[in-house]
């Protein structure tokens, strides 16, 4: 098994994947624990796998500026590096002509795409099964094990300490819920009035309620929080890094969220999630999987709509989410923190 000395696992999807493949990192250094792996991303995602302690290093695929220049030189550092073997985790053509350009002679990937005759290799992509255990079928090309699919992020002292420094306002002696009502795709996103109903709602009980959210959704938290009337409310967006915005989850009560990357923080530091569903189903494989984890959705013909969502909705009514409503969400909310 530990002939193989070097292996490149690539993943140039976005921060969701880039969380659900942190099992196959840590699974292939067990299978094979004197190999050096290193690991391909985006810069928007670099972030996430720092301080991992099974990667030997991050490499950068930055194809924002010159797709082809970008393609070259990093097809040159894989060649250079002279990897034993591949796993594509991301199912793109892109993916595949890097492998074969870094001189892969051994690439690992999925069936079902048009990337699949470019692979050596090919596992059964299983629709049946949770993302992260597809991920880990590459590694059973090696191993049919039952490998353990937590997923994982880790900390530096630095991180923690400004996660610290974040939550210092909040109550010590009170429950503390976060909400993330972002998303990329626009109709994986509950109304924003919702989520000010919602807080308003909360903040009759003893309860620290702080918003997460990237840059470029600063404005719709700084909304929630006016629009509430909230003076108490901590709004984080924009204020973090990736990881320091896991952190500070990885010390909340609760995760409040759409369907989103921020599901797949909370899971990786094992927070409880109550993940708000519309156009997006479980069976996709992409829903948080801890056991007081809860999916708030409607059964409804039209979900679902596509795999990642879309920003209109193809029906033109949005029954998906305006159908879920916000008592159902505080109720629960409730009898889950005992307030």
């Amino acid at each position: 098994m530990n002939a193989e000395k070097k292996i490149l696992i690539i993943q140039t999807a976005f921060i969701g994947d880039v969380i659900l493949t942190t099992p196959l990192i840590r699974e292939t250094k067990k299978v094979f624990p004197d190999a050096r792996i290193d690991v391909l991303v985006i810069p928007q995602t670099k972030n996430v796998l720092e301080n991992n302690p099974y990667i030997h290093s991050l490499m950068v695929f930055d194809k924002r500026k010159n797709k082809r220049k970008a393609f070259i030189e990093t097809a040159s550092m894989i060649r250079n590096n002279n990897y034993d073997f591949g796993f594509a985790a991301h199912r793109s053509m892109t993916t595949a002509w890097l492998m074969i350009a870094g001189g892969i002679k051994r690439r690992i990937g999925f069936t079902g795409k048009s990337a699949a005759w470019l692979m050596s290799t090919r596992v059964f992509f299983n629709k049946g099964k949770r993302q992260i255990e597809r991920y880990l079928d590459l590694l059973r090309v090696f191993k049919d094990d039952n490998f353990d699919c937590q997923t994982e992020l880790f900390f530096n002292d630095q991180i923690l300490q400004q996660a610290g420094r974040l939550l210092s306002p909040v109550h010590r002696d009170a429950p503390t819920v976060a909400i993330a009502p972002g998303s990329v795709r626009t109709t994986k996103r509950w109304p924003e009035d919702r989520f000010v109903d919602l807080v308003k709602k909360l903040e009759a009980h003893n309860i620290n309620i702080v918003l997460i959210g990237s840059p470029g959704e600063k404005a719709l938290c700084d909304r929630i929080r006016q629009n509430a009337g909230s003076d108490g409310v901590l709004n984080l967006a924009g204020e973090t890094s990736l990881l320091e915005a896991a952190a500070v989850i990885k010390n909340c009560d609760l995760l409040i969220c759409n369907d989103s990357g921020t599901m797949h923080m909370a899971n990786a530091v094992r927070t409880d999630v109550f993940a708000i569903f519309g156009p997006t189903v479980e069976r996709l494989g992409f829903s948080p999987f801890r056991p007081h984890d809860k999916i708030f959705q409607i059964d409804i013909e039209c979900r679902p709509c596509s795999t990642h969502g879309g920003q209109t909705c193809p029906k033109s009514h949005f029954r998906c989410m305006l159908d879920i409503d916000v008592q159902w969400l505080y109720s629960d909310i409730v009898k889950k923190l005992r307030l």
